[in-house]
């Protein structure tokens, strides 16, 4: 209406903050630089991100110290690698540099198992190949109340991350973690068995976003020259490991399906389906065995 003024709008001092962020990051091709900008300052002020939306002041030493933050996701140092954490299904597992963050697309892995697994009652053993953070196999358990969990991976160093989150997600007297070269350690069999096994080609490696190629660990990502030597590997052995009418669920890359599933269906595996994650990629292949004798869908 005329005479009415429009309110100009009030930079706050974390407004301002986030807006150098912002800009930081978007040179430096970073894809969610306004997400990054606002997680960064929230960890270096100790707060909840929600809480940066009333404009709180910021002071010297965390404006110093989110500075130094932002530097470091510049150089496309993962959130959260920086932060220590990342939050998956339904809880916040810690992360480090001898693991893989656990990342949105893997809770495809969840939902598919607790769509063919109805009865929560009826699982009583989860495996999980390869655990890492153990975000996978914790997961679960909190889903399936009556299970005891198994995780096994080849770096100690990533099996001491898993006990730590064990321990914090109230999991501890649940799980057991050990070291094994895949299935070398492993004795028993299991109700559900997961796995989110490298699945790159090495020849890829320079087509990686740096936030993967030089901040997740090797040994984690890349599977010989197709990136199927860990799927060639499992599958011939993990019928011995799986209960009748067990279930299999491994995460796969993209346009690795259908040689996935063939690898299984050889290995006398039943292929049970394959589902999309959100951005409509192939992201988890399930299999049971040939000839079910239980059945976890109706126990």
């Amino acid at each position: 209406m005329k005479g009415l003024k429009k309110k100009a709008e009030v930079m706050t001092p974390s407004d301002t903050l986030l807006d150098w962020a912002r800009q930081v990051l978007d040179q430096a091709g970073v894809a969610y630089a306004a997400l990054d900008s606002r997680l960064l300052l929230a960890h270096a002020m100790g707060c909840a991100p929600e809480a940066l939306l009333s404009g709180a002041d910021v002071a010297a030493d965390p404006e110093q110290r989110f500075r130094q933050l932002v530097q470091r996701r510049a150089a496309r140092e993962p959130v959260g690698k920086i932060l220590g954490f990342r939050d998956f299904w339904k809880d916040r597992f810690h992360v480090s540099a001898d693991t893989l963050e656990p990342r949105p697309e893997s809770e495809t892995l969840i939902e598919s198992v607790l769509s063919l697994c109805p009865q929560r009652a009826a699982v009583t053993s989860i495996l999980d190949l390869g655990t890492g953070t153990g975000c996978l196999l914790l997961s679960l358990l909190r889903e399936f109340p009556h299970a005891l969990g198994t995780g096994v991976d080849l770096s100690q160093a990533a099996l001491s991350v898993a006990e730590a989150n064990a321990q914090a997600c109230g999991l501890k007297d649940r799980v057991r973690f050990m070291l094994s070269d895949w299935l070398s350690a492993v004795d028993g069999t299991y109700d559900i068995i997961v796995s989110n096994p490298p699945y790159i080609r090495a020849d890829d490696r320079a087509h990686l976003m740096p936030e993967v190629r030089d901040y997740d660990p090797a040994l984690a990502l890349f599977a010989g020259a197709d990136g199927l030597d860990a799927y060639r590997m499992l599958l011939p052995r993990i019928s011995a490991y799986l209960a009748p009418k067990g279930l299999l669920a491994l995460e796969i890359g993209a346009g690795q399906s259908s040689v996935v599933q063939a690898l299984g269906e050889s290995a006398g595996l039943l292929h049970r389906g394959t589902v999309n994650d959100l951005a409509g990629i192939p992201r988890c292949i399930l299999f049971q065995p040939m000839s079910p004798l239980k059945d976890l869908s109706h126990a």
